[in-house]
């Protein structure tokens, strides 16, 4: 009958339709791939891990949260566990980067499977802190007198040579109580390498390190633990990173420096330490920049490192990493003096750009 046939007609049509409608579909689907594999035309997502000096992570934490406007892809994640872990971490390569107060000993550079780039990203200082009823921010001390207070040999906050760079300041006649961090950190490691470059029995005796045998006083852990340990001990001094001195008002003390002047710890004048020391920075950025040159340079001061391989053994993540690491030196450090850090001084930056093309996959530069 007709309309049997109209029908068969109209049924077949619609099979025809929908037949066109799932070819179109694919090739849609097809086409919305991004160039990594992603969806609806965007990029895949990379994940970087990284761990290490707890000293930075407020500053870390708050370029991971900007960057991820810029590059909303790329998933960061940084887990603050102290510089000792972040070495042993990019070592074994649990981590694709790692954080370190404190550059990598040859030895330990000697155990990763190639060449492990440093890259400074901000400048820390270390304050001394003292409790002395009366004596507000701005004691003077030499290194002589630092370092001969923290080898126990001076005793006594009236201590000649104490008073005598100090006229006019009623220092009492009270013990010394020497506080230093019971845990490892790049913090003592710091002040430790200050002692070694400025007292010859300090480097003789005791030397530089993350953790060091103490010849004299109490240990806490922390910042915490030493700020706390020292504001509940009349006579205690200790020594803090200048960030949670300032946010937690302590007392600090001005330290001579290398021109014999004595000079306040500010981002300023730490940013001058690192400035007065490029000079010397060898090419892998691995320095030492306490006691350094230039009238107005803080002398204990020390940079913090981001470390990662040269060479990649994954394109995507290398690429990522290294446009995060060259965002971080550029628009990342116009934060770091609201969490007070001190910011890269130009000639150190454009080290570090040169060290960030450095980076590649099986030969080929990943930042262009």
């Amino acid at each position: 009958m007709p309309w049997k046939k109209s029908k068969g007609i109209m049924v077949l049509a619609m099979v025809l339709a929908l037949l066109v409608l799932a070819t179109a579909c694919g090739k849609s689907d097809e086409a919305g791939k991004g160039p990594a594999g992603g969806s609806d035309g965007k990029a895949q997502t990379v994940y970087l891990n990284g761990a290490g000096a707890s000293f930075p992570y407020p500053l870390y934490s708050k370029w991971i949260s900007e960057y991820n406007k810029v590059a909303p892809h790329v998933n960061i994640d940084y887990q603050s566990i102290g510089s000792g872990g972040g070495i042993k971490g990019i070592i074994e390569e649990t981590v694709d980067f790692a954080g370190s107060d404190a550059p990598m000993k040859d030895e330990q550079m000697a155990r990763a499977r190639g060449e492990i780039i440093h890259i400074p990203t901000v400048i820390g200082a270390v304050v001394i802190t003292y409790n002395l009823e009366g004596v507000n921010t701005g004691l003077k001390l030499t290194p002589e007198v630092i370092g001969n207070i923290f080898l126990g040999k001076i005793k006594k906050w009236n201590d000649p040579a104490i008073t005598a760079i100090n006229p006019g300041v009623e220092l009492p006649d009270k013990e010394i109580a020497v506080v230093h961090r019971s845990d490892g950190s790049g913090t003592t490691n710091i002040f430790t390498d200050y002692l070694s470059s400025t007292s010859p029995e300090w480097k003789e005796k005791v030397g530089t390190g993350t953790a060091v045998e103490w010849p004299v006083g109490i240990g806490a852990k922390g910042n915490e633990g030493v700020a706390g340990t020292v504001k509940q001990t009349p006579g205690g001094i200790g020594y803090v990173e200048l960030a949670y001195a300032v946010q937690n008002q302590l007392p600090y003390a001005f330290i001579k420096n290398l021109a014999g002047k004595f000079v306040e710890p500010t981002l300023d004048t730490t940013t001058a330490a690192a400035a007065g020391a490029v000079a010397s920075m060898p090419e892998d950025m691995r320095v030492s920049i306490v006691n350094a040159p230039g009238e107005n340079a803080y002398p204990i001061a020390g940079f913090t490192y981001l470390l990662l391989y040269k060479e990649q053994m994954d394109r995507n993540k290398g690429t990522e990493l290294a446009k995060f690491l060259w965002w971080a030196v550029h628009d990342g450090e116009a934060f770091a003096k609201d969490l007070l850090y001190a910011p890269l001084p130009e000639n150190v930056r454009q080290r570090v750009e040169a060290r960030i093309k450095e980076i590649n996959y099986q030969g080929e530069p990943l930042f262009k």
